[in-house]
Order: structure tokens, then C-alpha cells, then sequence
């Protein structure tokens, strides 16, 4: 089986990326639930710095994250160009300009998914990201491929 397409990254698909990673770990997690602590703080005790604390817990990642996503859509050369990816049975194949890269299925760490954008992880913290929009009626063949290719402990991916 073979998929192949091109993907044109935007502000708005690193967005997804970034937030979908900083929120399944245990970083956001526990920053949420600190927030919300403060929040709860807030309640009983009508101090406004618990209330200052609590937004600013919440509200700070998403906000960064959004400003970085644009910095990096801005400033990274790679992004200002279109990537096209071919899958088959070895691996993957990325190239963007005269750049080409081959990954095999056995360096693939794990498989994703936002409701956005399907996410293959090549490391601990870097992933491509696949947004559906692009994607289009692809999608399908580009989640099969991976479900074949890597173990299902590895694969999580909503349609």
C-alpha cells in the first residue's frame, strides 16, 4: 500500500500540535488542576490573588503556545514551504524543496490524533503533523497505513 500528499503547515495545525502535546502530559495536567485549586480558593475566601493566580495558571500555556505557533510559522524556513509525504511499506518519505528524508516504521515512536489533525511522533517531542484539512479523503488511507505498519499499542487515532 502506498499514501502520498502534500501538507502546507499553518499557525493554526501547530496550535493543535503544541496544545494536544503540552496537555496529555503531566505538565498541563497539573497546572490545570492547580488553577483550578486557586479557583476554588477564590470561592472560599474572596482573595483576588487567588483569583489572579488561578488565570494566570489557566490561561498562561494556551496563550504562549499560540503566540510561539505563529513565531515558529514566521521564522522557520521549512515551514514556509509545502511538504509532500509519500507512505509505503518501508517507512516514510518526506521532502520539501530539494530535502528528502526516509524514515523506516521501526523509528516511529507513536501515532496520534487531535480532532484537527493526525500526529506521527519520529521522537520523545517531535512529531509530523498531518492536519485533516489536507488531508481530505486521504485521512483514511494515511490511518490505515500507519494501523499496518505499527504496533497497536502504539496507534491511537480517532477518525
Amino acid at each position: 500500500m502506498k499514501c502520498e500528499f502534500d501538507v502546507q503547515m499553518t499557525a493554526s495545525a501547530l496550535y493543535d500540535y503544541n496544545m494536544y502535546h503540552t496537555y496529555s502530559g503531566v505538565a498541563g495536567i497539573t497546572g490545570n488542576a492547580v488553577g483550578a485549586v486557586f479557583f476554588i480558593l477564590f470561592a472560599a475566601y474572596r482573595q483576588p490573588a487567588y483569583l489572579i493566580a488561578g488565570l494566570m495558571l489557566i490561561l498562561y500555556s494556551p496563550v504562549m503556545l499560540y503566540i510561539n505557533a505563529h513565531k515558529q510559522i514566521k521564522l522557520n524556513p521549512i515551514y514556509k514551504n509545502t511538504m509532500h509525504y509519500v507512505f509505503d511499506d518501508e517507512g516514510v518519505t518526506v521532502t520539501v524543496g530539494e530535502e528528502s528524508l526516509n524514515v523506516t516504521w521501526d523509528q516511529m515512536q507513536k501515532a496520534r490524533s487531535t480532532n484537527q489533525s493526525i500526529l506521527l511522533y519520529t521522537g520523545p517531542k517531535s512529531a509530523w503533523v498531518f492536519p485533516k484539512k489536507d488531508l481530505k479523503e486521504k485521512r483514511y488511507d494515511l490511518i490505515e497505513i500507519i494501523s499496518t505498519h505499527m504496533e497497536p499499542s502504539k496507534v491511537k487515532i480517532k477518525q
